[in-house]
């Protein structure tokens, strides 16, 4: 069991009766202000919390997770997902009957009970169609979110790749396995609760959706550029950039202090973006 902290105290107690019934645990902690890292240490004693003097972004602390885990599979779970223990262990099922199977994950849900689109064919490839799962099915992506991996079908692959500091790094992870022909499945009869852009609150919630529209503009010409060409990825920048440039007045003047940041966020990622450069620094939080 993987989970990635930042700043994510008040996440802990959801996720306590999943984790205290497992019996490796690893919180890769991103440097949390608000003590999650403390927390975490007291309320799972047997867990390992790796305590990490920055944020490495999501990512690279699921990476450093990774690599300590000791057993066939690992679990990474959001702090802001809830899964049960019946309902990992019907991923570990589906897991057994489909050994081939890199990726097993369940169907997402809002607090609402809403199912959330969380899996789909590979945006490169072609657009998704048709209705929802009604049983597990074979994918090309799914959300990084909750996944269980079969350890052994990602040799050769590897795990995150470092330079997607915040999304699109399940995107290019899931797109690697479908490339190299290692099955995603989602197993739509496990609704795993999910309180979207929930796990990071902290001192600076502003600030927190600053950093997200930053990393989401920077991680989205990263991909462009990997899985595309470096023309592609500078036609998007400059669409988006038009795009926000119309949104953000219409934000400032309806007042939305958390759209105005995350859109001010997305504003400088663009500008700061340079091809290859990687992700820039100074969205870092």
């Amino acid at each position: 069991m993987i989970v990635v902290t930042r700043d994510s105290a008040h996440c802990l107690q959801g996720l306590d009766p999943l984790l205290s019934q497992c019996r490796q645990v690893i919180i890769s902690d991103n440097a949390s202000t608000d003590g999650t890292a403390d927390q975490a240490a007291t309320l799972w004693p047997h867990a390992q919390v790796l305590r990490h003097d920055r944020n490495l972004g999501f990512g690279a602390a699921n990476n450093r997770a990774l690599e300590r885990v000791a057993t066939p599979w690992a679990f990474l779970l959001n702090p802001d997902c809830a899964v049960t223990v019946p309902q990992l262990g019907e991923l570990l099922a589906v897991s057994e009957q489909w050994p081939e199977a890199s990726v097993i994950a369940p169907q997402l849900v809002g607090v609402d009970g809403m199912l959330e689109v969380n899996y789909r064919w590979p945006r490169t490839a072609w657009e998704a169609q048709g209705p929802e799962a009604q049983g597990p099915l074979c994918v090309g992506f799914v959300c990084g979110a909750a996944m269980l991996m079969r350890l052994e079908r990602f040799e050769g692959i590897g795990f995150f790749d470092e330079r997607f500091f915040l999304y699109h790094e399940d995107d290019d992870l899931c797109l690697r396995l479908f490339q190299a022909r290692r099955a995603l499945i989602v197993v739509p009869s496990v609704h795993a609760v999910h309180r979207s852009r929930g796990s990071a609150r902290g001192a600076s919630p502003w600030r927190h959706e600053y950093v997200r529209g930053y990393h989401h503009a920077q991680s989205k010409l990263i991909f462009a550029v990997k899985h595309g060409t470096v023309s592609q990825a500078v036609g998007e920048r400059r669409r988006l950039l038009c795009l926000t440039l119309l949104v953000l007045p219409l934000r400032i003047l309806a007042f939305s202090p958390r759209m105005i940041a995350r859109m001010w966020g997305r504003l400088r990622g663009l500008l700061d973006w340079r091809v290859d450069a990687g992700p820039a620094g100074r969205g870092q939080a």
